[in-house]
């Protein structure tokens, strides 16, 4: 059982001597690497909760590397990917670094090269991971709201006093206080400022006014 704290470096690239040269590496950084021989291979394969990056050879057989991209970008998979080709050209970097790529290395590479871009593809698939953390526990505790609650979270971060929202919604101006504090309580929020940065990563609409 690998820690999910652990990374790992995904190589998919079908020359076996490339593979064996990058494991090689990555074994010399104390970095975990599993390989795989073509695009299909590694989509089958079980992928570790941790951080993890993919370096993806451009010219595969079948699903080539840029095509392969799209396809992982389709279906929502988010993997910092580093491409190496052996015949690169600026049009083919530019639509790969236009797609999110971190680098695009032509072979030979230098080792340095390799290891730069793969540390910067780690750092930025952690900063992913804790970025969708946070909005997912922002989600959990958004849901844990009422309806009510909702509603006055909404106007709330609006910008309107207590005692306009009471009119708003035709309540009294002690009930909007107690579902505020309970909205507050519920997402955790310190202060005005925090909800209203809670909503914007939320993507929540702005309340009536």
């Amino acid at each position: 059982m690998i820690p999910p704290a652990v990374p790992t470096v995904f190589v998919v690239d079908d020359d076996p001597s490339v593979r064996a040269a990058i494991q090689g590496l990555l074994k010399s950084a104390s970095l975990r690497c599993e390989s795989f021989a073509t695009a299909e291979e590694f989509l089958r394969g079980t992928r570790p909760g941790g951080p993890s990056c993919l370096i993806l050879d451009v010219g595969l057989p079948g699903m080539n590397g840029l095509e392969f991209q799209r396809q992982l970008a389709d279906a929502g998979i988010q993997i910092p990917i580093i491409f190496v080709t052996g015949h690169g050209d600026i049009p083919m970097t530019v639509k790969a670094m236009k797609s999110g790529a971190v680098e695009f290395l032509t072979k030979p590479f230098q080792d340095r090269e390799l290891l730069n871009a793969i540390r910067q593809a780690l750092d930025r698939d952690r900063e992913t991971r804790t970025h969708q953390s946070g909005l997912a526990t922002l989600r959990k505790c958004y849901g844990d709201l009422t309806s009510r609650e909702r509603e006055i979270m909404g106007l709330v971060v609006s910008g309107l006093l207590n005692k306009q929202i009471a009119f708003e919604l035709g309540i009294s101006e002690i009930t909007v206080k107690i579902h505020r504090g309970q909205v507050m309580r519920k997402m955790r929020a310190e202060s005005l400022a925090e909800l209203v940065r809670m909503a914007s990563k939320l993507g929540l609409p702005p309340g009536k006014k």
